[in-house]
């Protein structure tokens, strides 16, 4: 019998860590800051959009982290199988990390676990990864995207030098959904009231985008969210705007009608791609 002469690849570290405090700073997102002694395991990295992976697995097998995840994909029935989910980390701090939880009611894992989450439950996850931070040397910064990378995008403006310039264009339900971000001087701050997501409103973030007077010099992007909306900027910015790959950082972060397992899936399929490969 042939064997796979590819060694088993590595287990990721898993972080594990506690819930310190949460609060629901809009009605559709909840803040939750992690803590305790796990967080000795995490390094933070240098990216604006450094993203964590978190694991969930259904309360009543009674599991406690750190798993043992290959054991359970060999054991587990596969509707019992942990499930990941990736968020922006929104703030680091000396002695834990924030982050930030669009929660639609009971849908999902992760929303659901954030608007119920308490003092002293914790939570296991990968990473960090990422890839992204705003070029100092360009002369100005776009920053685009709704709620999904809201956190990201925030964090972003927030490590530019109070001389940056840039425009930022985030897409929400309506102003009960705006957030608090400190915003040097020289970038103005546009808030997209889009009302709930559906097909008609998928366009929108690329057309206001369309219709911005850009200032002189060269830009640096950081295009995050819906992935529809996501191929409407990529034909602005490229197309029409003729940037070139290295000035933006753009992908899909959920896809309107598809559950996030769904989304994750038709990556690998022509529909799923926001970014064809170059060459």
């Amino acid at each position: 019998m042939a064997t796979d002469p590819r060694p088993p690849r590595p287990s990721r570290p898993q972080h594990v860590l506690e819930v310190l405090a949460s609060e629901r700073i809009a009605p559709s997102m909840v803040r939750v800051r992690l803590g305790g002694p796990g967080y000795a395991t995490f390094a933070p990295n240098e990216w604006t959009d450094a993203y964590v992976k978190l694991i969930f697995v259904k309360p009543e097998l009674g599991l406690q982290p750190p798993y043992d995840l290959v054991t359970l994909r060999e054991t587990l029935a596969p509707e019992d199988l942990p499930v990941t989910r990736t968020y922006s980390v929104r703030e680091v701090h000396d002695d834990g990390i924030t982050l930030d939880f669009v929660v639609h009611g009971d849908e999902g894992f992760a929303g659901p676990w954030a608007a119920g989450a308490l003092p002293g439950d914790t939570i296991a996850f990968h990473g960090p990864g990422g890839a992204y931070a705003p070029d100092e040397t360009a002369d100005w910064h776009l920053f685009a995207g709704d709620e999904s990378a809201l956190p990201a995008i925030a964090r972003a403006i927030e490590s530019l030098s109070a001389e940056a310039r840039g425009i930022a264009v985030v897409e929400v339900r309506d102003a009960s959904e705006e957030v608090a971000i400190a915003t040097p001087a020289g970038v103005e701050l546009r808030w997209l009231h889009r009302g709930e997501p559906r097909e008609e409103t998928i366009g929108l973030l690329a057309e206001t985008v369309a219709a911005l007077e850009w200032p002189e010099g060269r830009v640096h992007a950081f295009v995050h969210g819906e992935r529809e909306s996501m191929k409407a900027m990529r034909d602005e910015l490229f197309k029409r705007r003729g940037l070139e790959r290295a000035q933006v950082s753009l992908s899909g972060y959920w896809a309107q009608g598809r559950t996030e397992d769904r989304f994750q899936a038709e990556k690998r399929e022509p529909i799923g791609v926001v970014l064809p490969p170059e060459g």
